[in-house]
């Protein structure tokens, strides 16, 4: 009697929705970080200053910021499908406009308001709440590999686009950027993604609960009865990630948040200083165009390392170590553009700065999750967005504030390696641990169960 073939093992489906993940951040970082190839066209075809252009680059990381807060919370509520969809309607509705502009309050409006309004929805922090809610396990190196498509995006797609724009104008690349991130994003939105493994019937991947989810029901029979008065006993949890999660009102209440906050603030400054002004840096002192171009794509290519690298060592190192690194290594970075300035020192900055790009970005996520649990991991990432935009705004316009002034980039340069400094002393200063929400306290020790927790009224 022949035995009957074994079916073959079924696809976790959270491998489909990282896939689309990635893909969508891959147009969607090429689109956004050419920017920076467009800041000389703008000026010499309008004539603004650079402090003018990054005004507009200001608005919009302040703009992009806010709406990291709406989304997250509309993510939370509604679940991602029409936050994506919207978001990227927005999005490809600025740069479409943007073709059309002759003055600098459409490039504000275009630039700064719609379009930003739209990226809020369709970057990492989202993606990265996504990917956490279907990866228990493996969650670092999960978030790391949908992470990847903006790496690969931005090298990709950079030189792609900056060939357009040498070779077509601005106005003809913002047009094709607009047109692609809606050719791709909408039918991987309403195809592919899905919020969360239990509207599937599956648990995350990894998870140490068997079986499917429990119904609503079933919920309900397992939660104990609390008589008037009367304290609940010490309640043993299977594991961490089974506390309570804390809500944003109550983890900001907790030092570690405003720590990891002022953390993210200097990552964000440093980020968009050098994204939007690198080029426009390194052709001051004689690098062609299409160089500027190809060191903005490297360095995009190499925060593929840094974010591959820093996901897998989050889950086995935690996540202070990789960050504080990150920032030592800025410092270097930063000490060696403020003393040496040609093709040689330009190229190692942008490979070595590239390698730090991203390294956050998981452990965002990570870091976020193990401190807080992941119920309300959407909107607490995107109050730390929030932070990292407005930061990555402020430094950018000051450093066309800077270069206007002075005629060059070292006063900003300067600065940005003492921010990073600080930043390296305040990640070592957050409490890497759960946080329990109030009312909820570690139980007193007793064998070898370190889990349980205790409510009190």
């Amino acid at each position: 009697m022949c035995a009957r073939p074994r079916p073959l093992p079924r696809v976790f489906y959270g491998w489909y929705v990282l896939g689309a993940s990635f893909l969508i951040l891959f147009l969607n970082s090429g689109g956004r970080f050419v920017f920076g190839v467009m800041v000389k066209p703008m000026e010499a075809e309008f004539s603004w200053s650079r402090s003018a252009i990054s005004a507009a680059v200001f608005l919009s990381m302040a703009v992009y910021a806010v709406a990291t807060i709406a989304t997250g919370r509309l993510y939370d509520r509604f679940g991602p499908k029409w936050v994506i969809a919207i978001s990227t309607i927005l999005f490809a509705a600025g740069y479409g406009l943007m073709a059309t502009m002759h003055s600098l309050w459409e490039f504000l409006l275009y630039y700064g308001v719609v379009s930003a309004a739209g990226l809020g929805g369709i970057t990492v922090p989202l993606f990265g709440s996504i990917i956490g809610r279907w990866f228990e396990r493996r969650r670092g190196l999960a978030v790391s590999l949908a992470f990847a498509g903006g790496c690969f995006g931005q090298f990709f797609l950079v030189p792609v686009f900056s060939h357009l724009v040498l070779t077509s104008g601005w106005r003809a690349t913002s047009l094709w950027i607009a047109g692609l991130s809606v050719a791709l994003n909408l039918p991987l939105t309403f195809g592919v993604i899905r919020s969360d493994p239990e509207g599937l019937g599956l648990r995350s991947y990894g998870s140490a609960l068997a079986g499917p989810p429990p119904t609503s029901l079933e919920r309900a029979l397992r939660r104990p009865v609390q008589q008037p008065g009367a304290k609940l006993p010490v309640k043993k949890l299977p594991a961490p990630d089974h506390v309570p999660s804390l809500s944003l009102p109550q983890a900001l209440g907790t030092r570690s948040l405003w720590l990891f906050t002022l953390v993210m603030f200097v990552c964000g400054a440093a980020d968009f200083l050098i994204t939007t002004h690198l080029v426009a840096m390194v052709t001051d002192y004689g690098v062609t165009p299409t160089q500027g171009a190809d060191m903005l794509a490297w360095l995009g290519l190499l925060s593929l390392g840094g974010i591959l690298t820093a996901g897998p060592a989050a889950d086995a190192l935690g996540n202070k170590l990789p960050i504080a690194l990150t920032f030592l290594f800025r410092i270097l970075l930063f000490a060696l553009l403020y003393f040496l300035k040609n093709p040689v020192s330009f190229w190692v900055f942008s490979l070595g700065f590239g390698f730090t790009f991203l390294v956050t970005a998981p452990l965002t996520t990570t870091l976020l999750a193990r401190l807080y649990g992941v119920g309300h991991l959407g909107f607490i990432s995107g109050f730390i967005t929030m932070a990292h935009t407005f930061g990555g705004g402020f430094w950018a316009y000051l450093g066309g504030v800077v270069f206007d002034r002075t005629g060059n980039y070292d006063l900003a340069l300067a600065i940005s390696a003492g921010l990073a400094a600080l930043a390296l002393l305040c990640t070592l200063l957050i409490r890497e641990e759960r946080h329990l929400p109030p009312g909820l306290k570690p139980a007193p020790a007793s064998g070898s169960d370190s889990t349980a927790v205790q409510t009190t009224t």
